[in-house]
């Protein structure tokens, strides 16, 4: 059994000063996000073993206040920054996911952007959580988080519709229960 979570990055200023898309920066409602999803990341295990954060400024800042508000009750992973998030597809994401064999963690976090992301999601979730599923399929929002089981020993072996959506939430889903 593996599994996969991703993490969208959150909320963000609309231009970076550097005028770069790749430099900008979560704002004020982004990084109470990106704590409130880090908090309940750390109230459901089981934590991820490996982390790759696309080296946006934006997902690295998701990825450190998350940390932040789970690393009292969570073991530290093993995070690379990865500049091959940034802009990719659903099967660029993917063939990153299976890369991940030779490391073999049992539990996986990406932490990137839409379109991405949410097409990855989408095109991965083959059962699961019937309200997850339908709300999912709208869109992976800021600081959404999409988990996923897959019933392989390998990461070689994640495919499309294979996977099975545990659990997806977003910081206003949160609010809301």
């Amino acid at each position: 059994m593996r599994r996969l979570m991703l993490l969208r990055h959150a909320k963000t200023e609309t231009d970076a000063p550097s005028g770069r898309d790749v430099d900008r920066r979560l704002d004020h409602r982004g990084r109470g996000d990106a704590a409130e999803i880090g908090g309940f990341i750390g109230r459901h295990p089981p934590f991820p073993n490996t982390v790759l954060v696309s080296h946006a400024v934006r997902a690295h800042q998701t990825w450190e206040i998350a940390w932040e508000a789970m690393k009292d009750r969570a073991p530290a992973p093993q995070v690379e920054i990865l500049r091959e998030l940034y802009g990719a597809d659903a099967a660029q994401l993917l063939q990153t996911i299976r890369e991940q064999s030779a490391a073999d963690p049992r539990r996986l976090m990406l932490v990137g952007h839409n379109p991405g992301m949410h097409e990855l999601a989408l095109a991965l979730t083959g059962s699961g959580d019937a309200a997850g599923r339908k709300a999912l399929a709208d869109n992976l929002p800021t600081s959404g988080l999409a988990v996923f089981d897959f019933a392989v020993a390998d990461w070689g072996d994640v495919a499309f519709r294979r996977g099975r959506l545990v659990l997806f939430v977003t910081p206003k889903l949160l609010k809301q229960t």
